[in-house]
């Protein structure tokens, strides 16, 4: 890992966990609260940096969680539901990073069935990064990120 990165700890879904061990931040489930809901709560806490990340599945979702002020958004799922192939997935991906907006775009990273060999794709399609979760507990979590970076 270079010597000039960082690495923050997200809490998933647990904006009180994440307050109460001072995490860097917290990633919301589509359904839960709003990020400008959830800023307000670390703002409360004297956390005035905390990084927002919220889980969409619609250009509705992404727009309302960029509105809301999170950080970030993970779109998916991208290639597959359910263990199903999807596809029309990647579309409804560069159409949601294509959106139209004021500002600087708030950054979409794509889950759903990322692998190795389709990751360039999510990004082509004008994803910021990948989320995975399968893609890094099957195989060496360093390894997989030196490929990645790789290609």
């Amino acid at each position: 890992m270079p010597k000039n990165s960082l690495t923050k700890l997200l809490i998933n879904s647990r904006t009180d966990v994440a307050l109460a061990y001072r995490a860097a931040g917290v990633h919301l489930p589509a359904n839960d609260l709003p990020a400008s809901e959830v800023r307000a709560m670390f703002s409360k806490c004297a956390v005035s940096d905390a990084v927002i990340g919220v889980s969409t599945h619609s250009a509705e979702e992404v727009a309302y969680a960029e509105s809301h002020g999170a950080d970030f958004a993970v779109f998916g799922p991208v290639f597959e539901k359910d263990q199903q192939l999807s596809s029309e997935g990647l579309e409804r991906l560069r159409n949601v990073c294509h959106r139209p907006r004021v500002g600087s775009p708030m950054p979409v990273l794509a889950l759903g069935g990322v692998t190795l060999h389709n990751a360039r794709q999510c990004l082509e399609a004008g994803a910021a990064g990948i989320a995975g979760i399968r893609l890094f507990q099957q195989n060496s979590v360093e390894e997989t990120v030196g490929l990645l970076r790789a290609k």
